[in-house]
């Protein structure tokens, strides 16, 4: 069979629903496949945008070069022409137009936690299943060439065998007390707070890296308990002075003790309120014969601790480049800098990919899945105070 250069790219239609940032986010990543991966499988169109916020969808189909624009999602679905969607809707909203995609038969592309349980997740993992539809979830961090780096050396046996880590997701997004209370803040629209959202990234990490979770015991926290509730509709993370306020439904802090299949033992601590801490994610990882650390703001830096020495060992940084995830599609020499929206490139060629191809690849529902069983365990270890299983 000719390689993959020698074919001819497959135009694949494309749909985002939901035109927050996330949504921008999917279209430029879709935008720039072609750019990054220029002898790739797939090449993307943009069909068409949809979301319920009046004149948002007009405005990105302008911008954009969408063919159409749609206040009501179903109407994606209903267009036969279309062979894959984005849902970067709010969460509670992803089961019903998760399975709704892919019992349409096109293939989605969702993003993270892929709804507010485990049970939500697994209902569009089992549409995709009896649709035989490729899938992909926004577990972007995995991409980093760095983190693809690290988990080929853990593979590798460079760090001997792993003993403990450290995985860090620190935020100050929620950390404002006039932070607007948006869905992202009420239990039955936003699920289980910071869990979903950044604990969500950190156990895709931790089990990407190093496997699955025997055991676990959680703690979590509400730091800010009310906040002023927005007059009108809102983007982002934005403030609101109103002087109506409403209950914090959710979570703010996470601090979770796992005990890894393999033996290891690890800490996953994460907060939105954590004031000074902008996108502080990263992780460190402890082996019998080695270490290594990332830092996801010094996204192509590895620190790494090597060798016979054992004690007194010096740390190196070693900066990622070609040979390195798939770091050559964007820079051509090592210590060029690469940035969040190049994560989601990365995501959005192999969600292609899997669709012209059938196989699947990168982070798809599955291990969105996994993921909600472990933060399920969590939140019932916090409300019970002891460890369990995510089983």
């Amino acid at each position: 069979m000719p390689d993959e250069a020698q074919q001819a790219p497959v135009p694949v239609r494309v749909a985002v629903i939901g035109m927050g940032w996330m949504g921008r986010v999917h279209v430029q990543a879709y935008a720039r496949v072609p750019h990054h991966y220029p002898d790739g499988t797939a090449v993307p169109m943009l069909a068409a945008v949809a979301d319920d916020v009046p004149g948002r969808a007009e405005s990105f189909a302008a911008r954009f070069g969408a063919e159409a624009a749609h206040t009501d999602w179903r109407a994606v679905l209903d267009d036969p022409s279309i062979d894959a969607v984005s849902v970067t809707v709010p969460n509670f909203l992803h089961r019903e137009i998760g399975v709704a995609v892919l019992d349409s038969g096109k293939h989605l592309w969702i993003e993270k936690p892929v709804g507010l349980t485990e049970a939500d997740a697994a209902a569009v993992a089992r549409a995709a299943t009896r649709n035989d539809r490729r899938t992909a979830v926004g577990f972007n961090y995995r991409n980093a060439p760095a983190v693809q780096s690290a988990r080929a050396m853990i593979a590798d046996g460079r760090l001997g065998t792993v003993t403990h880590a450290r995985f860090r997701l620190f935020s100050d997004y929620a950390a404002h007390p006039d932070g607007a209370l948006t869905w992202r803040y009420q239990r039955d629209r936003g699920g289980n707070g910071v869990l979903g959202d950044l604990g969500s990234h950190g156990v895709d990490l931790l089990t990407y890296l190093l496997g699955d979770i025997d055991a676990l015991v959680a703690d979590t926290a509400t730091f800010i308990p009310e906040r002023a509730v927005p007059t009108g509709a809102t983007s982002g993370h934005q403030l609101a002075t109103s002087g109506v306020r409403g209950a914090v439904e959710n979570e703010d802090y996470l601090s979770a003790q796992l005990r890894l299949v393999g033996g290891a033992r690890c800490v996953l601590e994460a907060s939105r309120v954590a004031v000074g801490e902008q996108n502080s994610y990263g992780f460190e990882i402890h082996g019998t014969a080695g270490m290594l650390r990332w830092d996801y703001r010094r996204m192509g830096e590895l620190e790494t601790a090597l060798g016979a020495g054992f004690q007194d060992q010096p740390v190196s940084t070693v900066h990622v480049g070609p040979g390195a995830g798939d770091y050559a599609a964007f820079q051509p020499g090592s210590a060029n800098p690469m940035g969040y929206d190049d994560l989601k490139v990365i995501e959005a060629h192999r969600f292609l990919r899997s669709v012209v191809t059938g196989v699947p690849e990168g982070a798809t529902v599955e291990d969105a899945v996994r993921s909600a069983r472990v933060l399920d365990a969590m939140t019932r270890s916090a409300d019970e105070g002891r460890w369990v299983s995510p089983v």
